[in-house]
């Protein structure tokens, strides 16, 4: 099992996103950092949804998320930034 750790400090705040890989599927998915998004439940929403995919899919699947989720409101903070903190977990950028 290899751990994967990406961090992107954002226009206002830091986004961490860490998980476990197994099999090549996401596994333990964390998304923590100092920014802000209502509601809060958002954060525990996306990290649901990423557990257990291919780490190929994590991207698109978060572009969905967001997509489909119009009541998120995220000050400062956009989709890009979690894609790039993504990214970076996945040793991409």
């Amino acid at each position: 099992m290899k751990h994967h750790v990406g961090e992107h400090k954002a226009k206002k705040g830091l986004i961490r996103i860490e998980f476990d890989e197994r099999d090549g599927k996401a596994e333990n998915v964390k998304i923590t950092g100092d920014f802000f998004i209502y509601p809060e439940e958002t954060v525990q929403e996306l990290e649901k949804k990423l557990e257990g995919h291919k780490l190929e899919e994590l991207e698109g699947i978060i572009d969905e998320f967001f997509a489909m989720r119009l009541d998120v409101e995220m000050p400062y903070i956009n989709v890009e930034d979690f894609k790039i903190a993504l990214k970076k977990a996945l040793g991409g950028v």
